[in-house]
């Protein structure tokens, strides 16, 4: 079978929390675990999206609206949707699976990859990816 949930792959969270929400793999286990004995993965995903700037605002204003907010999940195949696109964003070097055992790495974390993905929302490429998803 091909692999094709590949890291940096946009994916959809079905279940869950964060349900609805889109979400990049960072890396794959496709074989599982010893604690996950199935096919999962990790995946750092937008929590809240940033709102849209409709006219032109302070600076500051505008700088409010373009915030995210990150999460952090290991996630079963079955509770994702692939998509066509890709997002190049290397969080490869951040998220780790050892990163989700306490409170206090998850956060340090989670505030990593929020710098990351804002960075890459203000540069204006990966426009879908932080959207929300209309249904």
């Amino acid at each position: 079978m091909v692999k094709f949930l590949k890291p940096n792959k946009a994916v959809i969270i079905l279940q869950g929390r964060f349900a609805g929400r889109k979400a990049v793999i960072v890396r794959a286990f496709d074989d599982g675990t010893r604690e996950r004995p199935y096919g999962h993965c990790l995946v750092a995903g937008v929590a809240k999206y940033p709102k849209k700037v409709i006219r032109k605002d302070s600076a500051k204003k505008t700088a409010k609206k373009s915030r995210v907010k990150a999460f952090l999940k290991l996630v079963n195949y079955s509770h994702i949707m692939p998509t066509r696109y890709t997002l190049d964003v290397d969080l490869k070097d951040v998220v780790t699976v050892d990163a989700l055992q306490s409170r206090d790495k998850k956060v340090t974390v989670c505030k990593e990859t929020k710098a990351r993905l804002e960075e890459r929302f203000k540069t204006g490429k990966n426009r879908w990816f932080f959207t929300k998803l209309r249904f």
